[in-house]
């Protein structure tokens, strides 16, 4: 399996942060609710579209280690991924905890439960919200943990049958365990509109947040990893296709949309995510096909952008709360220059974190891996 950076990747990664920054910045610039209209308002589908791509990307990784002739190296892989995140996300947290003028929310959830990658899992949105967006993290990080296990117990006397089993037994769960969730801790309190029990609040942590509910995109994206690795012949099929993959996907997200009007809905936290995951899953595989312009050609910006992703994701609702704070009421004129404010002190602290601690992090990784003649272990990013 040789490394190729697919374009077309890159354009929905760089899209997914764009998305999501949009989705927050209403909460700082409510100007822009008008402006950004429905892009923003379902700007949260941008982390089920990063929940995808980890999917596919870590997933080809461990599938790809996992079939190695010498057989894998879960040490290895486990350093690698704690490259990957644990600097810039260490810095961050480090800003929360040390600098409270750092954070968008007063409150904020005990060190530990961020250290220990749970915040996703003990919640309390109505005392603490800052930092709340680590929860996506928390639950990459619990994917990168048992996604290995479940290849190893796949591996062993593998089939097609019990693999599609065993994606199709997690997405049954997941739609069981959030439909129980919805009935139990969410539906008793739809009365509810403020205070502790709020029903959005509720929503929030025992259905949106926990990593068993929230398993449906890393699970379709992992699914097509091993399709490109596993079934090659499938995934020439697919990509050979690309421009039907996009519309059915597209068409599939459009779909998914209504089911979540005002985002607390039974519809979508039952079955909303799933159909969101396998439309996305459908877009990645037409944006990873050559055969469609976008997926072979790169847009100015996207790399950059998408390079840039994850350290935009840890600080930008941080600097969106400092410039809406500090230089808010003087942010007056079109709507163009003050997004043009927001964004680009955004993009600043992205690109500072950026050089300044991830990227010497990713360098590490690489030097670490030449030492290891583990062509599988080397494709990973």
């Amino acid at each position: 399996m040789h490394h190729q950076r697919l374009p077309g990747l890159d354009l929905l990664r760089a899209f997914a942060i764009v998305w999501v920054m949009a989705y927050h910045l209403v909460s700082y610039g409510p100007q822009f609710g008008p402006v950004l209209g429905p892009i923003a308002d379902l700007g949260w589908m941008g982390v089920d579209l990063f929940f995808v791509l980890s999917g596919f990307l870590v997933g080809g990784q461990v599938c790809a280690a996992s079939a190695a002739p010498e057989g894998p190296r879960w040490g290895d892989y486990l350093l690698r991924r704690a490259l990957r995140v644990l600097p810039a996300y260490l810095a961050v947290l480090a800003l929360y905890l040390w600098l409270p003028g750092w954070r968008e929310s007063p409150g904020m959830q005990p060190a530990w439960q961020f250290l220990s990658f749970t915040a996703n899992l003990f919640p309390d949105y109505f005392r603490n919200r800052a930092f709340s967006h680590a929860w996506s993290l928390c639950v990459e990080e619990h994917f990168y943990l048992l996604l290995p296990l479940a290849v190893a117990l796949l591996s062993r006397r593998p089939s097609l049958r019990k693999s599609a089993l065993f994606v199709l037994a997690v997405l049954l769960g997941g739609i069981a365990l959030r439909a129980w969730a919805w009935h139990a801790q969410v539906a008793p309190y739809l009365h509810v509109k403020e205070g502790e029990d709020w029903f959005v609040l509720r929503y929030i942590e025992h259905v949106y947040n926990p990593t068993w509910a929230r398993l449906d995109g890393l699970l379709i994206g992992a699914a097509l990893a091993a399709v490109r690795l596993h079934r090659p012949a499938w995934w020439r099929w697919m990509t050979a296709r690309g421009w039907a993959f996009l519309a059915a996907g597209l068409l599939l997200v459009i779909a998914a949309a209504p089911l979540f009007e005002g985002l607390v809905t039974e519809a979508g936290a039952v079955v909303g995510f799933p159909l969101l995951s396998l439309g996305l899953g459908c877009v990645l595989v037409g944006m990873a096909s050559p055969a469609i312009l976008p997926g072979r050609i790169e847009l100015p910006g996207a790399r950059l952008v998408a390079t840039l992703a994850f350290s935009l994701y840890l600080t930008h609702k941080s600097m969106f709360r400092l410039v809406s704070e500090h230089a808010g009421a003087y942010l007056e004129g079109s709507n163009l220059l003050v997004l043009g404010c927001y964004g680009g002190a955004a993009l600043a602290a992205g690109a500072l974190l950026y050089l300044a601690v991830e990227r010497p992090g990713l360098r590490l990784r690489e030097r670490l891996a030449r030492r290891h003649v583990r062509p599988a272990l080397a494709l990973m990013r």
